[in-house]
């Protein structure tokens, strides 16, 4: 009898070491499956938590006026020193230090008893000497019906004809003297010959006045007034290119305040010592905020950039070899697009570049921790176009237009913008 019962119990254990491998290898391999998910998904995380936040922004086109900014001085329009013109002692000062007065006003007034001594003492000599015509006149009648019948010589009568003549000129003299004496005599009403304030006073009633002395009062026109100031000479053709076109406007800063004027003038030679142009420029001072002496900041823009491209100034990086800026892609990634900067002014670039748009999204703060491919995350959009044309820019752009640094909320982003500079 053959019995199979060995054979039977071997192929059991080789179906059972079989199951086992499989067993084996497929948990193995699920091990080694589930790791490389784990690595693929640890790989996606860090892309994400590897980028960037960043304050962004969009080229913008727009038009830029060129400003150009400069120190200057407050001089008065006119200034007069109110001296006498005649000799006299002081009656009556009517004015007091620092008082505004109108032209016509009356200032000082001066002894005049003098002058209307002389005054009518030139009258009185006036009349005699028209008395004296009158007669000679009546004389030189007289002697004409006798020469007429004979009476008398032809030189007799020329000798009363230059008579008359005579007393005539004399009579045009008396009556010189006589206006003379009556300037002499309006010398001693001292009036304001302009509009304008007064200054210190250096003479009280009593005090001896002559015409060589130093002056008595100054006047000086505050309204309108002059700021005079200087620009590089490079500029100088743009200026008077504007000025045929007709009025350049110039802006003064006071106290956080714009005061609108105009330029009024031009020198006629450039500074060679300091390569600058001399201007002047007149503005309306009925609040007289603006003193005679004082500095301040003027600004004018004589020319515009029409349709250019703009950024905020901080998009702008600069490199040993050229400008550029961080460009962002659909993706978030970043890549850097080389530009030239043509003006930087009120925290704006104006740019040009190849393949820049307006509307393309460039990074604006936090470009220090980006390179090329690297991904972003924007924090805050920075609408440098709105902030410049806000209403919030009627008091801080003030500061800014004239290099005075503010801060602006950008979306709980803090963001310094100013310190306007020309290029």
């Amino acid at each position: 009898m053959i019995t199979r019962s060995a054979p039977t119990m071997f192929n059991r254990k080789n179906i059972r070491a079989a199951c086992y491998s499989f067993l084996f290898i497929s948990l193995v391999y699920g091990a080694w499956l589930g790791s490389q998910q784990t690595g693929s998904a640890q790989a996606d995380e860090n892309i994400h938590t590897d980028t960037v936040p960043v304050v962004s922004a969009e080229i913008a086109r727009m038009d830029v006026p060129v400003r150009l900014v400069a120190n200057g001085v407050v001089t008065a329009k006119q200034m007069v020193d109110v001296r006498p013109q005649t000799s006299a002692t002081v009656e009556v000062v009517h004015i007091k230090e620092g008082q505004f007065v109108q032209k016509g006003d009356k200032l000082f007034t001066l002894d005049a008893r003098a002058a209307v001594a002389s005054h009518n003492q030139a009258k009185a000599q006036l009349a005699k000497s028209r008395a004296d015509l009158v007669n000679a006149e009546h004389q030189f009648e007289r002697h004409q019906e006798l020469f007429g019948k004979g009476f008398i010589s032809h030189a007799a009568l020329d000798m009363v004809r230059n008579q008359v003549d005579s007393l005539r000129g004399q009579l045009g003299s008396d009556q010189a003297a006589v206006d003379a004496t009556q300037v002499a005599r309006s010398f001693t009403e001292m009036t304001a010959p302009i509009s304008g304030r007064t200054g210190a006073i250096s003479v009280n009633p009593g005090s001896l006045v002559m015409p060589n002395d130093s002056a008595m009062v100054s006047i000086t026109q505050i309204d309108p007034i002059h700021i005079s100031f200087s620009l590089p000479e490079k500029e100088l053709r743009g200026i008077r290119q504007a000025l045929e076109k007709g009025q350049v406007n110039v802006s003064a800063l006071l106290e956080q305040t714009i005061q609108p004027g105009a330029l009024t003038f031009v020198d006629n030679a450039v500074d060679t010592a300091s390569g600058t142009i001399r201007l002047k420029a007149e503005f309306p001072n009925a609040d007289n905020d603006l003193w005679p002496g004082m500095y301040v900041r003027v600004m004018l823009a004589p020319r515009l950039l029409a349709d250019v491209l703009t950024v905020p100034v901080q998009a702008v990086q600069i490199s040993p070899d050229e400008n550029f800026l961080y460009v962002i892609a659909e993706d978030n990634s970043v890549s850097s697009r080389s530009v030239d900067v043509r003006l930087i002014q009120d925290g704006l670039a104006v740019i040009e570049g190849a393949g820049l748009a307006p509307g393309t999204r460039v990074v604006a703060e936090g470009a220090q921790n980006l390179g090329p491919g690297s991904f972003v995350a924007e924090s805050a959009t920075y609408d440098h176009v709105a902030y410049t044309r806000s209403p919030l820019n009627n008091r801080a752009g003030e500061a800014r237009d004239w290099g005075v640094s503010v801060k602006h909320d950008l979306a709980a982003v803090g963001q310094t913008v100013g310190q306007t500079s020309l290029r």
